[in-house]
């Protein structure tokens, strides 16, 4: 999914010092009946709180508060129950059939049955979905006839998809092939059930009055780019577990200010997922708050996305040579200043291989960075375009300081190591996200984080069946090689295939890696049950305040 951001703005060292010097009290309503408040900051309004149209980290933030799916992961990365209170596979590993607990029930009081859980999977997969169609569809195409149904192909209905509720309790699916990490997709949003209501109200999701959902927290206050207040749903079945009042996420895109408000006891977390924190001041507060700073891996990307549609991006040789003339460990070392990582693949530490760190099986040496090797494939590349130079080079990237200094460092080499002139240029998160999609850019900032812990997160991202393959980049030996994997539950050939897919996507630089990700983040002392999974995003529901 579309994620990672923190800020790096250059401070004084005056204000640096006044900031680490201002108490740090949380302000808790740990002592009232009420219980206590959580506060984070998402730095921009969620594009989409529906779970059929979430494809970033900051609506998937407030979501998996408000929604909850068959299954759920624990701290370990481990699938427990959640809404099914059990499950049987068949001996095939085809087919599912879920058992959906008597105490489910919708925060309007209403019962979550089978049917919800069908009705929001068809209605993601539907070609015809309002007010657009669903990025993530091809999640669901492992379910029998849901690729058909969703590419309205052959006349196949709704109806043919093979997910069927057999009664209000019974939810039973047919897939294609055995999915080793079926249960681990059952906690991921797009397979997240949705209340009847929506049928009649395509803008539920935008209105606070209209918002029922089924998770351990439910819609209280939305201030439209300013704040939103998500409250304990008192009619979820495991009520007695969210200790949390409330959850307030604030809206603040400026690193310096999110510091501050954490510092002053505005916010109780700041930084990644979805917040900034200055990363100059890295060194500072690990020295001085050694017990909230806190820096941990994550199973993500940060790249460059190229236009593979538009000249001379359509160009191989274009797109590798500006792939090997940056320093991505420069880029780690003088900008980013988070403990990450180089990158050289799509697929990072992390995610599961067939016996081990899949990494580890496969390591990233699809290329190295080769300044004189760059220099000649530029001007192979333009000469095959027919140009005697290459045109200024436009990177776009959403508001975000970190995304700023990232992409000036980059126009810095390729301005010394390739001649090449670069021009930056920022946009709000919503519109850049809607033209990254409708392919209205030349060069953009991605991010990718785990959906389910399997390399094919990562691998299906860029087959041409995906909605949020952004590159234009559309290969049928990429799509055989996916196919392949999706076909099998034999761990070796699975992971031999979507290795060979990964260094063909890299190899022809559809897309540019740069780094995977660290989570840099502050929590502040008392918080507990909070935590940042493997993947890298937060996991709020089953936090509390503790008082010392």
């Amino acid at each position: 999914m579309s994620k990672k951001k923190y800020g790096f703005t250059m401070i004084s060292v005056l204000l640096a010092l006044a900031l680490v010097a201002v108490g740090c009290t949380p302000k808790q309503e740990s002592g009232s009946s009420e219980g206590s408040v959580f506060r984070m900051n998402l730095a921009t309004e969620p594009p989409s709180l529906d779970p059929a149209q979430v494809q970033d980290q900051v609506s998937a933030t407030v979501v998996n508060g408000l929604f909850e799916g068959l299954t759920r992961k624990n701290e370990k990365g481990e699938v427990e129950p959640a809404v099914a209170k059990e499950w049987k596979i068949s001996d095939d590993g085809k087919t599912y059939t879920f058992t959906i607990r008597d105490d489910a029930k919708w925060s309007n009081g209403d019962p979550v049955t089978a049917g919800d859980f069908e009705y929001a999977w068809k209605r993601a997969l539907d070609p015809n979905l309002k007010p657009a169609a669903s990025a993530y569809a091809y999640q669901l195409y492992y379910i029998k006839n849901a690729e058909a149904y969703n590419t309205a192909a052959d006349g196949v209905t709704a109806d043919d998809v093979g997910v069927k509720a057999v009664d209000d309790h019974t939810l039973q699916v047919e897939l294609n092939s055995p999915t080793p990490y079926f249960l681990g997709l059952m906690s991921f949003t797009v397979f997240y059930p949705v209340h009847k209501s929506v049928k009649e109200n395509e803008q539920w999701a935008t209105d606070v009055s209209t918002l029922v959902s089924n998770g351990p927290f439910k819609m209280s206050e939305w201030k439209k780019n300013n704040s939103i207040t998500i409250a304990k749903n008192d009619n979820y079945y495991a009520k007695d577990d969210i200790k949390l009042s409330k959850v307030v996420f604030s809206e603040v895109n400026d690193s310096n200010t999110e510091l501050s408000m954490y510092q002053t006891g505005e916010l109780d977390y700041a930084g990644m997922p979805t917040g900034l924190i200055p990363n100059e001041q890295f060194p500072t507060l690990k020295q001085n708050n050694p017990d909230e700073f806190k820096i941990q891996g994550s199973a993500s990307i940060y790249y460059y996305l190229f236009n593979t549609t538009q000249k001379p991006y359509d160009n191989e040789k274009i797109r590798q040579a500006l792939s090997m003339a940056i320093s991505r460990q420069d880029i780690v070392d003088n900008v980013t200043k988070g403990e990450q990582k180089p990158a050289y693949g799509i697929v990072p530490p992390g995610i599961k291989g067939e016996k081990e760190d899949y990494r580890t099986e496969h390591p990233d040496n699809y290329f190295k960075e080769d300044v004189e090797e760059a220099k000649k494939l530029l001007a192979e590349g333009l000469k095959e375009e027919g140009l005697t130079a290459m045109p200024t080079v436009k990177v776009t990237y959403n508001t975000n300081e970190l995304h700023q200094a990232v992409a000036e460092a980059i126009a810095e080499m390729w301005s010394k190591n390739l001649g090449i002139k670069t021009e930056v240029s920022k946009q709000e998160w919503g519109v850049f996200l809607d033209n990254r999609n409708h392919l209205n850019y030349d060069v953009a900032r991605g991010g990718w984080g785990a959906d389910y812990d399997d390399p094919m997160t990562f691998i299906d991202l860029f087959s041409s069946k995906s909605g949020n393959n952004n590159t234009g980049f559309a290969n049928k030996e990429y799509d055989a090689l996916i196919k392949e994997a999706y076909s099998t539950d034999d761990q070796a050939k699975r992971m031999e295939a979507m290795s060979k897919a990964e260094s063909l996507v890299v190899g022809t630089r559809a897309i540019m890696p740069i780094y995977y990700y660290s989570t840099v983040y502050m929590i502040k002392p008392g918080f507990k049950g909070i935590f940042i999974d493997y993947k890298g995003d937060i996991d709020y529901n089953r936090g509390y305040y503790e008082a010392k």
